[in-house]
């Protein structure tokens, strides 16, 4: 993925109408105690700079988190829709892409009069979790936020009926395993929090991976698309070298079979990774697109003033 330029960054918000991020966000603890399903691992959390051809300028990764939070960037009052995206930040169930798909995916969300929320899942893998699967953990910090985001709602400014998630590689698939999961909570109840749904409203994939089943066209083992699956927009590049289009493409297929509301775009190029910057690569239109499949869903309309009082 190409990244662009910070004044260009700069440049575009300013376009398109956000202030940048506060600079001390609301960061809250998902768990009231130990964290459930954890063994833990050794050494500190930690944050490192990582760079490679495909990503192109440096960017922030976090590792080693054994305490998941959520880090609350609200919408400017005057802009605020009600609705909130959990950002699931991707790199593999290994790191957090933190700047990459977590606070440039926020300043976005703020742009379009969203409150945007980063999830600070554990990783990396526990040992225990089969290597190539997605590990359990994640899934569960997931379910949790859902239901916290929803239990203040209120408090935070947001619709309870208006809460989604976007995920990017890795935190595409956790985005998924979340909005068709709610059935089952993964973890026993621990507090009134979990008394609260955990079914986002909507979800949004990000070139997802362990989607597709190996070695076979179909969705993977263990992926359900219940009655009641929130709508789900996916976006992929033909020519990912991470994480093939096709995870994608089956998964589309299957929602569509199951009779549930989703979308689905491909680009021919676009490679891997290209979150919400601005360049010449087609993928840096999707962001245009999902606006339009938020606002066809209801979700970019300024509340009511009557609703407030």
């Amino acid at each position: 993925m190409n990244r662009i330029a910070g004044w260009t960054l700069v440049l575009y918000l300013s376009l398109s109408g956000s202030t940048l991020l506060a600079a001390d966000p609301l960061v809250v603890e998902l768990w009231p105690d130990k964290v459930p399903g954890d063994v833990g691992i050794k050494g500190e959390e930690n944050n490192r700079t990582y760079q490679s051809a495909l990503i192109g300028k440096p960017t922030r990764l976090i590792t080693n988190v054994t305490k998941p939070t959520l880090t609350i960037y609200p919408a400017a009052k005057d802009k605020n829709t009600g609705t909130a995206m959990l950002i699931c930040p991707g790199g593999g169930y290994h790191d957090l892409f933190w700047e990459l798909e977590g606070e440039e995916v926020a300043e976005w969300l703020n742009s379009r009069g969203m409150t945007a929320i980063i999830l600070k899942y554990r990783c990396p893998r526990r040992p225990g979790d089969i290597k190539g699967e997605p590990p359990l953990g994640p899934l569960l910090d997931a379910q949790r936020a859902v239901s916290l985001i929803r239990s203040r709602a209120k408090e935070w400014g947001i619709n309870p009926q208006r809460i989604g998630m976007v995920g990017f590689s890795a935190g595409g698939h956790l985005a998924l395993a979340t909005a068709t999961g709610f059935e089952q909570r993964m973890y026993p109840e621990i507090d009134a929090t979990d008394k609260v749904s955990c079914r986002p409203d909507f979800a949004v994939l990000c070139y997802s991976g362990y989607l597709k089943a190996k070695d076979k066209d179909q969705i993977a083992p263990g992926i359900k698309t219940p009655a009641g699956t929130p709508p789900i927009l996916l976006v992929h590049s033909s020519d990912d070298s991470i994480s093939d289009a096709e995870h994608s493409v089956f998964m589309y297929l299957a929602l569509k079979r199951a009779k549930i509301s989703a979308e689905l775009h491909i680009y021919a190029t676009g490679e891997h990774d290209f979150g919400v910057r601005q360049n010449e690569k087609p993928p840096s239109s999707w962001m245009h697109l999902c606006k339009r499949w938020l606002s066809s869903q209801g979700l970019l309309t300024l509340p009511d003033v009557n609703e407030k009082k």
